[in-house]
């Protein structure tokens, strides 16, 4: 379980095809710290730690995992930039919202602006997706906890404030980017719930 704020921004320095897909992931982690088999969201999926050295680590992604993510939307690659968040420890501070880093699918960039020094993003939202996302309510795009300003059908759009920007990899987005989509856990049981009444 994470909170959805970002606590590194990690590179891919290598990837290997196995059985699954093994990836190498160099970090400023403390990886003394980091025990073998731990979860580490990257990019907001949930990944188990199988290897690692002074300043990386290794995970691998299953094949459901790939398609399910911007790891085989965007086909990550040897230099790319990702956002990394340890697991929630008990009595850590809850300072975004309850994020599993389970994916529920993947969002598209539509639309970029400049708003004082914040930048509205507009994403469309895999249409089966949408109506798990409400106006203030939150969503984790790639494993940033966020909240939404407006809905429109399958449209959403957020803010990032120049903060956000700086400490993870929102400050390098373009149109057309992918980006992992995990709905609030709210509102999966709300509408679950409203299905079986």
């Amino acid at each position: 379980m994470f909170t959805g704020i970002v606590t590194d921004i990690g590179e891919i320095r290598q990837i290997e095809q196995r059985g699954d897909l093994r990836l190498r992931i160099g970090t400023g982690y403390d990886m003394d710290s980091v025990e073998i088999g731990a979860s580490i969201a990257c990019d907001g999926v949930c990944l188990t730690v199988v290897d690692k050295g002074p300043d990386w680590f290794a995970v691998d992604a299953s094949a459901e995992t790939v398609s399910m993510t911007t790891i085989g939307a965007n086909s990550w690659g040897a230099g790319r930039r990702i956002n990394l968040e340890r697991a929630l420890k008990v009595g850590d501070e809850l300072g975004g919202h309850i994020v599993t880093g389970h994916v529920d699918g993947v969002a598209k960039v539509i639309g970029i602006a400049d708003e004082g020094d914040s930048t509205r993003v507009r994403f469309r939202a895999p249409e089966q997706l949408a109506k798990f996302i409400a106006s203030k309510g939150s969503v984790a795009l790639n494993g940033t906890s966020l909240t939404v300003n407006e809905v429109e059908g399958a449209e959403f759009g957020v803010n990032f404030i120049p903060h956000t920007k700086e400490v993870t990899t929102w400050g390098g987005i373009a149109v057309g980017d992918f980006a992992n989509l995990e709905i609030d856990t709210l509102a999966r049981y709300v509408a679950r719930l409203n299905e079986a009444g």
